[in-house]
């Protein structure tokens, strides 16, 4: 047993050397060797790999794939014409030369945003400022994501990793622009309202005012036809009592002197105060039809 101990211990230790010499690369990693502090090698592709155990040799693999560094608390851009932009934009990017990313951000990725973030926002001022809001909204969009990425290029070397693409998520007005830009967007729907109105209000008029003219043309016809019928009927009666009366006067002369009576006495509360031997009441008294007053 005495014998078998050492055999186990050293086998366990043989084991963990070995161990510490083999490491897996995978295929979205860079595995960084170290050697005694500096960089050895730089091993790109996959698989078992061999290097001598620590503190000779140590590994730290970096992340290939792309990545993501979206905007941070942003400040408003100022355009051509002064008017004030809030932007939101992402930057796609991923590490191309390990060594160089290492001697310059270490092998934290965070240290290589926090350096990327203003540079990314000082180009895209820069774009900004020389194009209107139209442009930066519409006409020129995608040419300010092309320009600012490839400001961005030569410096993306410098820190060893390739700016892959630049886009702008979101641009907005800042919040004092944006209320006065409702605001005038609301008297300029206000302002089309009340010229609609005014227009309607006209037309209504114009169709009341050609209603009563036709409604005052129809009256007047209607009217003058009345007239017309009426006249004709009167000269109608005219003739007949004309022809009627001719055939008998005095008995016209009688249905006159009913007609005078019948006007005088309309009235229950009508008082008359007549001489009763009067012609007036000659028809009354049984004499016959009045006669005509005999001129002195």
């Amino acid at each position: 047993m005495n014998r078998i101990a050492p055999i186990v211990i050293g086998a366990l230790i043989a084991f963990m050397v070995a161990s510490s010499t083999l490491f897996i690369v995978d295929q979205r990693q860079f595995a960084v060797i170290y050697a005694l502090g500096e960089i050895k090698e730089v091993v790109t592709e996959p698989g078992l790999k061999f290097k001598m155990p620590p503190p000779f040799q140590n590994v730290v693999f970096l992340d290939r794939r792309m990545q993501t560094l979206d905007s941070p608390e942003t400040r408003p851009i100022f355009t051509a014409e002064k008017k004030s932009l809030v932007i939101d934009w992402l930057v796609k990017w991923r590490i191309s030369e390990p060594r160089q990313f290492i001697r310059n951000s270490g092998v934290d990725i965070r240290n290589i945003e926090n350096r990327l973030s203003p540079i990314v926002q000082a180009a895209l001022n820069e774009e900004v400022t020389k194009r209107t809001v139209r442009a930066v909204l519409a006409t020129e969009r995608e040419k300010v994501m092309n320009d600012v990425r490839a400001r961005l290029a030569d410096e993306a070397k410098e820190f060893g990793i390739e700016i892959v693409d630049v886009r702008i998520k979101r641009v907005d007005f800042s919040a004092n622009i944006t209320e006065a830009v409702y605001n005038r967007m609301k008297s300029e729907r206000q302002r089309v309202a009340n010229e609609l109105r005014s227009t309607g209000g006209a037309e209504g008029e114009k169709i009341r005012a050609d209603a009563d003219r036709q409604r005052e043309v129809i009256v007047a016809e209607a009217y003058r036809e009345a007239q017309k019928v009426k006249g004709e009927g009167d000269a109608r009666a005219s003739a007949l009592f004309a022809e009627a009366f001719g055939r008998d006067p005095q008995f016209a002369q009688f249905y006159r002197s009913l007609e005078a009576y019948r006007a005088s006495f309309r009235n229950k509360s009508d008082v008359m105060v007549v001489d009763p031997n009067s012609d007036f009441f000659k028809a009354m008294r049984g004499g016959g039809p009045a006669a005509p007053a005999k001129s002195k």
